[in-house]
Protein backbone atom coordinates (compact mmCIF):
# COMPACT_ATOMS: atom_id res chain seq x y z
CA UNK A 1 0.00 0.00 0.00
CA UNK A 2 1.08 3.64 -1.22
CA UNK A 3 0.98 6.19 1.42
CA UNK A 4 2.15 9.76 1.00
CA UNK A 5 2.71 11.91 4.17
CA UNK A 6 2.25 15.72 4.10
CA UNK A 7 3.91 17.38 6.52
CA UNK A 8 3.43 21.65 6.94
CA UNK A 9 4.73 24.15 9.83
CA UNK A 10 1.77 24.54 12.04
CA UNK A 11 -0.48 27.65 11.57
CA UNK A 12 1.24 30.13 13.62
CA UNK A 13 4.66 28.81 13.03
CA UNK A 14 7.37 31.03 11.51
CA UNK A 15 8.08 29.39 7.88
CA UNK A 16 11.64 30.82 7.06
CA UNK A 17 11.33 28.91 3.25
CA UNK A 18 8.21 30.23 2.92
CA UNK A 19 8.63 33.42 3.57
CA UNK A 20 11.75 33.05 1.04
CA UNK A 21 10.06 31.72 -2.05
CA UNK A 22 7.19 34.84 -1.54
CA UNK A 23 10.16 37.30 -1.38
CA UNK A 24 11.40 35.69 -4.84
CA UNK A 25 7.74 35.45 -6.17
CA UNK A 26 7.11 39.28 -5.28
CA UNK A 27 11.00 39.86 -7.25
CA UNK A 28 9.46 38.53 -10.25
CA UNK A 29 6.81 39.76 -10.36
CA UNK A 30 4.19 37.62 -9.17
CA UNK A 31 2.34 39.46 -6.46
CA UNK A 32 -1.45 37.64 -6.74
CA UNK A 33 -1.36 35.09 -3.72
CA UNK A 34 -1.63 35.90 -0.14
CA UNK A 35 0.70 33.63 1.77
CA UNK A 36 3.28 30.93 0.84
CA UNK A 37 4.22 27.64 3.24
CA UNK A 38 6.63 25.30 1.98
CA UNK A 39 5.88 21.58 3.63
CA UNK A 40 7.60 18.01 2.92
CA UNK A 41 5.83 14.77 1.18
CA UNK A 42 7.43 11.39 2.19
CA UNK A 43 6.16 8.82 -0.20
CA UNK A 44 5.77 5.15 1.55
CA UNK A 45 5.39 1.79 -0.14
CA UNK A 46 3.63 -0.42 3.39
CA UNK A 47 3.47 -3.94 2.83
CA UNK A 48 0.10 -4.36 4.90
CA UNK A 49 -3.61 -4.16 4.52
CA UNK A 50 -4.92 -0.06 4.68
CA UNK A 51 -6.00 0.10 8.08
CA UNK A 52 -2.91 -1.52 9.71
CA UNK A 53 -1.01 0.53 7.20
CA UNK A 54 -2.24 3.82 8.46
CA UNK A 55 -1.62 2.64 11.86
CA UNK A 56 2.44 1.96 11.07
CA UNK A 57 2.32 5.41 9.22
CA UNK A 58 0.78 6.84 12.46
CA UNK A 59 3.95 5.58 14.55
CA UNK A 60 6.58 6.01 11.95
CA UNK A 61 4.97 10.23 12.20
CA UNK A 62 5.06 10.40 16.20
CA UNK A 63 8.36 8.68 16.45
CA UNK A 64 10.31 10.62 13.81
CA UNK A 65 8.92 11.93 10.48
CA UNK A 66 7.18 14.63 12.00
CA UNK A 67 8.55 17.31 14.60
CA UNK A 68 5.01 16.94 16.24
CA UNK A 69 5.30 20.34 18.37
CA UNK A 70 5.90 22.60 14.86
CA UNK A 71 4.36 20.52 12.71
CA UNK A 72 1.33 18.83 11.47
CA UNK A 73 0.63 16.12 9.21
CA UNK A 74 -2.16 14.28 7.42
CA UNK A 75 -1.59 10.74 5.54
CA UNK A 76 -3.02 10.09 1.95
CA UNK A 77 -3.40 6.98 0.07
CA UNK A 78 -1.28 7.35 -2.80
CA UNK A 79 -4.22 5.29 -5.46
CA UNK A 80 -2.63 6.09 -8.49
CA UNK A 81 0.60 4.13 -7.91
Amino acid sequence: MKLNVKIMPKNGVLDPQGKAIENSLNQLGFNNFSEIRQGKIIEIDIDEEEEKAISIAEEMCKKLLVNLIIEDYEIIFDREK
